[in-house]
């Protein structure tokens, strides 16, 4: 795929001004009031295919896995995940944190960074009001208030107590209450990955013509393999794949730091696409801050190495799933937006970064 010629010319100007940023900011509010927790994610397919077909994109509905495609569907491959995280009723009165419940660990290894930090965040769901919705309609069954939460051993995974939802039967799941938040220059909801299914909507709203994957169960580890099975069923490989994700920091001074983040590995596999220099480039000659993730990580446990403590994984990621389990003949980069406030209803961005990745994907695929 060849992008067009990289523009240098008042830039901040061109970011600041995004066009129909209104829409995109109404957009996202009315994707994040669809619930689509971790497995139970079809009314919100069902929801997105609409959006996409209202629009005279071709959708192709798989299990785990919405295909939408352009008039052009080689000028540019994007996949972005849809689950967000939940909980679900696994029995009376019972309920657990959806992602990491025993039928979803089958593709966990450990090396997630949802998997390194659940537990550590456990905290931030006390008091959350919750809504459970029937997993094939999306239709309201109830609302209810998060209690306690605690960790139980036995099954290694959270439980919680909730107040209201006592009526539930088990397979029924429980999304967080949530609605976006708009405070000066910042944005909040449970932003992963909601904001990468609007930002690929807003493309196909102004020219993108190319192809974009959506896919379910990702913060269990399972969502390369929907993706993967398709680029095999096909037969097609690429070097081109651009996953779009959110990337969290401990704090907003960190996040600040940069206005998008890039990588050039996971746990997984190193990333060697030609995408990867193009979005470098692009940035350095835009005045766009990035960092890479894979980086930032290597130089905490350098310090950490030298305090002797307990190092960071890099984090295993869709795509470098992807890249290794295909054995190199599907490869991309990702671009992510950074937050902190990470699977919470409070996670937060700067509208500058969002803004920055609509110019910067905007201006290279339509």
């Amino acid at each position: 795929m060849k992008f067009k010629k990289l523009s240098v010319k008042k830039s901040s100007e061109l970011i600041d001004n995004v066009e129909n940023f209104t829409d995109f900011l109404d957009t996202l509010k009315q994707l994040i009031r669809v619930p689509s927790v971790i497995g139970y994610e079809h009314s919100f397919f069902l929801y997105l295919k609409r959006e996409l077909d209202e629009l005279g994109i071709d959708t192709c509905y798989y299990d785990g896995l919405l295909v939408a495609k352009g008039k052009e569907p080689n000028k540019g491959l994007l996949s972005a995940h849809i689950d967000r995280h939940g909980l679900v009723c696994t029995g009376p009165n019972e309920f657990q944190f959806a992602a990491f419940q025993t039928k979803n660990r089958i593709d966990l290894k450990g090396n997630s960074v949802s998997e390194q930090t659940y537990n550590l965040i456990s905290s931030r769901f006390l008091n959350q009001y919750v809504q459970a919705y029937e997993p094939w309609s999306g239709s309201y069954l109830g609302i209810g208030k998060i209690d306690d939460v605690y960790m139980c051993k036995e099954i290694n995974n959270l439980m919680f107590k909730i107040d209201g939802l006592e009526h539930l039967l088990p397979g029924t799941p429980i999304a967080f209450v949530d609605k976006l938040k708009i405070s000066e220059d910042l944005i909040s909801a449970q932003l992963d990955n909601v904001l990468s299914t609007a930002i690929i909507i807003y493309l196909y709203q102004h020219g993108f013509k190319g192809t974009a994957f959506f896919t379910a169960q990702e913060e269990a580890g399972r969502s390369w393999r929907f993706i993967l099975d398709w680029f095999k069923k096909n037969s097609i490989t690429t070097s081109e794949l651009l996953v779009l994700d959110t990337s969290p920091y401990n704090s907003r001074d960190e996040a600040q730091l940069q206005d998008i983040v890039l990588r050039n590995r996971d746990a997984n596999a190193r990333f060697k696409s030609p995408l990867l220099k193009t979005l470098k480039n692009f940035c350095h000659k835009n005045n766009i801050n990035f960092s890479c993730k894979d980086a930032y990580i290597q130089e905490k446990n350098r310090i950490l190495n030298e305090n002797n403590k307990p190092l960071l994984s890099l984090g295993s990621t869709e795509l470098g799933r992807i890249i290794k389990e295909s054995k190199n003949s599907v490869q991309g980069t990702t671009l992510q937006i950074p937050t902190t406030g990470y699977h919470t209803v409070e996670e937060t961005t700067s509208i500058k970064a969002v803004k920055s990745i609509l110019y910067i994907l905007k201006t290279l695929y339509t």
